[in-house]
């Protein structure tokens, strides 16, 4: 007996699951479910630290919280139950595609949230679409290598989150390239914010009011006196 006929014979299945259907489908393969079950786990505690530890406490927004890890599930159980159909790759690629193209249509994402996002897809597709060709060490090895990374370039490359806010603002005496500084100090007492620098994007002599785009960073945008 070869290699080959060791692993079919390893992998028969009990006769009590071939007799046991419903509608001529069966009420349960054992394998395949221990399969869906280690899989889902692993995928859902790595979303759960990437959302969580990661998105979470760094950018201190939740509002795609929820978003994350729900999309994070349903990707994987889509691509885990579709795997068969022998879809993969391409329904694989169409998934970023279709999403790439929605982008939450009723509202714009950031691109940091955009990233991460593109970050939950993937990794829920590598947990559900990898083959048996694939080793868990593999799999492991590279869902480690996806997560320790975002964690060095999110904690130890200190990288900043510049965040924007529109203001309409009525001094328009320091609506002027020489006021640039006493326009500045202006805002960050106003507001209270560390404004790192600003753009007018529209200036209305009529109303004598300028629209300002501020610029922040994400971690530390009050300002401490």
């Amino acid at each position: 007996m070869d290699i080959t006929q060791l692993a079919d014979a390893v992998t028969i299945q009990p006769e009590w699951e071939e007799n046991i259907r419903f509608l001529g489908i069966k009420l349960i393969n054992v394998g395949d479910f221990s399969e869906l079950l280690i899989r889902f786990v692993m995928n859902t505690v790595l979303i759960f630290v990437v959302v969580h530890y990661m998105y979470a406490k760094n950018s201190r927004r939740k509002d795609f919280y929820f978003s994350f890890l729900v999309i994070g599930g349903i990707v994987f159980m889509l691509c885990f139950l579709l795997n068969n159909v022998k879809l993969e790759l391409g329904f694989a690629l169409g998934l970023f595609a279709i999403f790439g193209i929605l982008r939450y249509r009723t509202d714009a994402i950031p691109i940091k949230e955009m990233t991460y996002l593109f970050i939950v897809i993937g990794l829920s597709v590598i947990n559900a679409l990898s083959n048996k060709k694939v080793s868990y060490a593999e799999l492991i090895f590279t869902n480690i290598a996806i997560v320790y990374g975002l964690w060095y370039l999110e904690k130890r490359l200190a990288l900043k989150q510049e965040l924007s806010i529109q203001l309409t603002y009525e001094k328009i005496e320091n609506i002027h390239k020489q006021n640039n500084e006493e326009l500045l100090n202006d805002l960050r007492q106003r507001t209270g914010i560390d404004i790192k620098r600003f753009e007018i994007r529209k200036i209305d002599f009529l109303r004598d009011v300028a629209d300002i785009t501020l610029f922040y960073n994400a971690n530390g945008s009050h300002k401490t006196s």
